[in-house]
């Protein structure tokens, strides 16, 4: 058995190592597959106060992704230092980027740019996820620049929807549990947050993303395998025979990426779902 797993571990592609871009004052690290000419792009948006190389390791997303194919780049955040708390302007939110005004948006279509002209990588249509403050500008990237994104996934948190609108099309998954203290599940201002911003409600950002659509076909099931505390209830929204929205509300779900090195003890941690293999899962079906 041992030299069979040997063997299958010998035959699977072997991700390359992170390689970090320089790009002006920012940069961003990515992750290529074996072949990365032609890969689709997946951005990956590191938490307020994170990096890509901690979100790389935490969300352990680097790994898992490269395996499937895709290529995955870690942009930065901004902050009085390079590597000190970093942030997103998600409009909103957070810290030293929205407060500077900092234009996000342009640099995440530079780093799109940049990955296509230097790794090869699809550029024409690209995946986006994020955490928490990573989320609300996954999210936000997607609703203004719907034909260059193919899916967004959030996880732990909710774009502006009080001043954003999706301007198109984009299917997206949604994973945020009811006891987030940091971005309540509900809205308003988290407990355990580190702005003052009154957050939206998730059911406002899946709203959102689903008005483009028109009318769709809602069911839903419920996911309790562990005894953690916590169970998934899984809606899926269909248009046309396919899922163009997926929400995942993790019950008893605290903040953390579902899976990473973070959520794998304490309360409020689920064991029941793992994100990674959520949003690749979501992601390949959207080619």
């Amino acid at each position: 058995m041992r030299k069979l797993a040997l063997l299958i571990a010998l035959l699977l592609p072997v991700p390359a190592a992170a390689e970090t871009v320089r790009l002006g004052d920012r940069f961003y690290e990515i992750a290529l597959p074996a072949n990365p000419k032609g890969a689709p792009l997946i951005l990956a948006l590191h938490g307020g106060g994170g990096d890509p190389d901690q979100f790389a390791r935490s969300s352990g997303l680097a790994v898992a992704a490269t395996r499937a194919g895709f290529a995955v780049a870690f942009p930065a955040g901004s902050g009085r230092g390079r590597d000190k708390l970093l942030t997103w302007n998600g409009g909103y939110c957070c810290g030293y980027a929205a407060r500077k005004d900092v234009d996000d948006i342009g640099f995440l279509k530079q780093v799109i740019r940049d990955a296509a002209a230097r790794f090869g990588t699809n550029g024409t249509g690209i995946y986006i996820t994020g955490m928490s403050n990573g989320s609300i500008l996954a999210e936000t990237f997607a609703a203004k620049n719907p034909g260059l994104v193919r899916a967004v996934a959030g996880i732990s948190g909710t774009m502006d929807t009080g001043h954003i609108r999706v301007r198109g099309k984009v299917p997206a998954l949604i994973i945020h549990g009811t006891a987030d203290e940091n971005v309540p599940y509900d809205g308003g201002p988290g407990e355990n947050s580190h702005t003052r911003t009154d957050f939206a409600s998730v059911a406002s950002v899946v709203q959102d993303f689903l008005a483009p659509w028109g009318s769709v076909r809602e069911s839903s099931q419920v996911i309790d395998r562990k005894d953690d505390g916590t169970s998934v209830i899984v809606t899926d929204y269909q248009k046309g025979g396919r899922v163009v929205l997926r929400l995942m509300t993790v019950e008893g779900g605290a903040h953390h990426w579902p899976g990473g090195r973070k959520a794998r003890m304490g309360e409020g941690k689920t064991q029941e779902i793992d994100a990674n293999t959520e949003l690749l899962r979501f992601f390949k079906a959207i080619p």
